[in-house]
């Protein structure tokens, strides 16, 4: 039988099939040594082929075989440095939820995802959430942030779930595909899909006002069909996003700005550091690249995973591009 994964929680996946029957399956032992360094070899997405165990008062799928994934999203594993973690595959559109002080979500984190989708081939869209609570400085800053991606060619939308603003024109975009709602947790994507889908009712909790985080409440990857012909992928909130195997020669073209630059530097492997004639520099100094863009390039390209395993939210709130300038 074949079918796609539905659910994960690690050592159980619900698989549906083309005829919308679910069954609850397990790995094939032989599938924890073929070498793959994930600590999930099976996503939220992945077709897969199983078998039914029928000797046991409970029928158990065993799942043999994934089919060939067209794209996944990854990131480095938060307790265990040399492996990953597959967040979901097989996506069609990623939207990366950007709350502005509820919780805080930093242009490091915006721009790492940014990168990973780019690298694998997903299109990304930037919801700004939660704009019913912004008051005028934070609105002026989220304005801000729109702008800058907008410029680089990112679609954004300002989205308010409680207040119903911006929801039909995501369901729009959002029919006949399989999306992915991603964000740190807390800015409100369970929420969101509950706006999209009422009927659905998930979880939801509060920002804890002590710290301005967000409480788990989604804990495995699960994906739900929507009425209006979408699938949606809701993932447990992350705080940080560690990269996994990027050249440092490569990461300018994950920044569309950059990669369309790059013919214009004087050297064909520029890193656009301290190399002279370089055409991102002088972009960067004439005001036509973000500031914060290029902080968030030079941090990946040092190594620096934005201390994945740390909590991100203690220093590095969103700033405005002229504050990070100077």
């Amino acid at each position: 039988m074949t079918g796609i994964v539905y659910k994960s929680t690690g050592s159980f996946y619900t698989v549906k099939t083309q005829t919308n029957e679910s069954y609850e399956c397990r790995i094939k032992g032989k599938f924890r040594i073929k070498g793959i360094k994930s600590t999930n070899p099976i996503a939220v997405g992945d077709v897969v082929d199983f078998e039914l165990d029928t000797s046991t008062d409970i029928t158990i799928g065993q799942i043999y075989h994934i089919h060939e994934r067209k794209n996944y999203i990854i990131r480095k594993s938060v307790n265990l440095s040399k492996q990953t973690h597959i967040i979901a595959s097989n996506i069609d559109l990623v939207f990366l939820l950007v709350t502005i002080n509820n919780p805080p979500t930093t242009t490091s984190f915006i721009d790492r995802f940014l990168v990973t989708a780019e690298a694998y081939g997903i299109e990304t869209i930037l919801i700004f959430n939660k704009i019913d609570t912004y008051d005028e400085a934070m609105q002026d800053e989220q304005l801000y942030l729109q702008y800058i991606y907008s410029q680089i060619g990112y679609k954004c939308l300002r989205i308010s779930s409680t207040e119903n603003k911006g929801i039909e024109a995501l369901k729009e975009i959002m029919t006949d595909k399989t999306c992915m709602f991603s964000g740190h947790s807390g800015v409100g994507k369970s929420t969101l899909v509950n706006a999209l889908e009422p009927a659905l009712d998930l979880r939801t909790k509060h920002i804890s006002e002590q710290s301005m985080q967000g409480q788990h409440t989604t804990t495995f990857a699960e994906m739900f069909d929507l009425s209006f012909g979408a699938k949606i992928i809701d993932t447990p909130g992350i705080k940080g996003f560690g990269l996994v195997d990027m050249d440092p020669q490569e990461v300018s073209d994950y920044f569309p700005e950059f990669f369309q630059l790059k013919n214009e530097c004087k050297f064909n492997n520029c890193l656009h550091k301290e190399e002279p004639h370089c055409a991102v520099k002088k972009a960067l100094e004439e005001d036509k690249i973000a500031w914060s863009r290029y902080n968030s390039y030079l941090k990946i390209l040092e190594g620096d995973d934005e201390n994945y395993r740390q909590d991100i939210y203690n220093n590095d709130r969103i700033a405005s591009d002229e504050t990070r300038k100077n």
